[in-house]
């Protein structure tokens, strides 16, 4: 089937779900996580398969963590769709409403998009994650993930197509492209009028194409080159941890901390406890010369390093003389996506926010926080770098937009 004739079938299902009550998506949601548990057997399955090719293809060990499911992480994005039947239905939600001096009642209302198309890459749990959130929201999903997990997105699209149907809901709320040929990215990217918006999530190339050659209006969600900044204030103890957690609480996600930036005040006391916990996780520093005069297991930093999102067991790590300093780092390598301080000082935090150009910043907190479940969103469809519309994590109403609805009473324009 083309991807023009599954956009035409979306756009049918987009219209029932637009009107269907949150008790019907709901039921949908809650059927859709009982089926995975219950299939999960033959997701797993599927998985091997594509994870078996992958290894085969030199798959890199971070691309191989994102593709990888087992029952645990199954059963998580389960957990993640029936969390999401629990939140409020964004669609009808009154956004602002007033009585207009001549009587007109005046509305702005949540609507959905209608047809959202995702482009991803190896990451099964996105499927999931994009469907339901899509048909909470009242939109259709058209996926198109990549062909290294193209088992896993058949195999998981199979039992949610299913499930939505037997909810009473159209099966075409969730349909997956051809993984197998770019031109069905190409076709996506061109269905403007069929498909409403499109959102890519996955490396620099993926985004900086769709964004580009797209006529199709795209959200952009960007790649996560996260710093974390150790102020001269800060509790050396806990700046240890929050840096460690950030950088490896998870590699190869787009919150994890790349690069650490550390005030020349603090750098006698937090640099050789911070680099031998790097050292014992295995994580690979690149270093400016400051930072390679307290280990020798530092790796030279180039300019590259530190503009790279390394989605692996590295990081860059620089000594700054001052917040300033830090912060003119960030606004030249940094991706506008996360970046926290950390420090005791009200006042040097109070400057970091309200001087550096992110979708979120932390103060004392870990950069893996930036997530839709961790903010209580439900699962997110991607987190926005853009300004438009949509910044940081996207939950429900960010797949909405909104339309006026005005009452009047015979009322005439003089």
């Amino acid at each position: 089937m083309s991807v023009v004739e599954q956009a035409r079938r979306a756009r049918e299902a987009a219209a029932e779900l637009a009107v269907a009550t949150r008790t019907a998506k709901d039921a949908a949601l809650v059927a859709m996580a009982d089926a995975l548990v219950a299939r999960t057997p033959e997701i797993l399955a599927a998985n091997e398969t594509d994870l078996a090719a992958g290894r085969e293809a030199g798959l890199s060990a971070a691309v191989l963590d994102r593709l990888a499911l087992d029952a645990g992480r199954v059963a998580g994005i389960a957990d993640a769709l029936r969390e999401m039947a629990a939140l409020p239905d964004p669609v009808g939600e009154v956004v602002r409403g007033s009585t207009l001096p001549n009587g007109l009642e005046l509305r702005q209302i949540r609507v959905p998009f209608g047809v959202v198309g995702i482009i991803y890459e190896a990451r099964p749990n996105v499927t999931v994650d994009a469907a339901g959130i899509c048909l909470k929201s009242g939109n259709a999903a058209l996926l198109r993930g990549s062909s290294s997990a193209a088992h896993s997105n058949a195999a998981l699209v199979a039992v949610l197509r299913d499930a939505v149907a037997g909810a009473g809901l159209p099966a075409d709320a969730v349909q997956l492209l051809d993984a197998s040929s770019r031109d069905s990215v190409k076709e996506l990217m061109r269905a403007r009028g069929l498909v409403d918006v499109l959102i890519p999530r996955g490396g620099a190339s993926l985004i900086r194409t769709v964004v580009e050659e797209s006529t199709v209006p795209v959200i952009e969600t960007g790649v996560g080159n996260c710093h974390v900044y150790v102020d001269a204030a800060a509790d050396v103890a806990k700046a240890v941890a929050v840096t460690l957690n950030a950088k490896t609480q998870r590699l190869s996600t787009c919150n994890t901390a790349e690069s650490l930036l550390v005030h020349a005040g603090v750098a006698d006391t937090f640099l050789p406890p911070m680099l031998a916990a790097f050292a014992a996780a295995g994580v690979t520093v690149h270093g400016s010369p400051e930072v390679a005069a307290y280990s020798a297991a530092v790796v030279p930093a180039t300019e590259e390093d530190f503009a790279t999102e390394y989605l692996s067991a590295d990081i860059s790590v620089a000594v700054v003389d001052s917040l300033d300093a830090a912060v003119a780092h960030i606004r030249r390598f940094g991706t506008g996506h996360t970046e926290a301080i950390l420090t005791d000082s009200a006042s040097a935090a109070r400057d970091f926010v309200a001087r550096v150009d992110a979708a979120a910043v932390m103060v004392n907190a870990s950069t893996r926080f930036t997530d839709g479940g961790e903010f209580g969103f439900g699962a997110e469809i991607g987190i926005s770098t853009q300004k438009l519309h949509a910044r940081g994590p996207m939950g429900l109403p960010e797949l909405t937009s909104t339309k006026y609805v005005v009452t009047g009473d015979g009322h005439l324009r003089g």
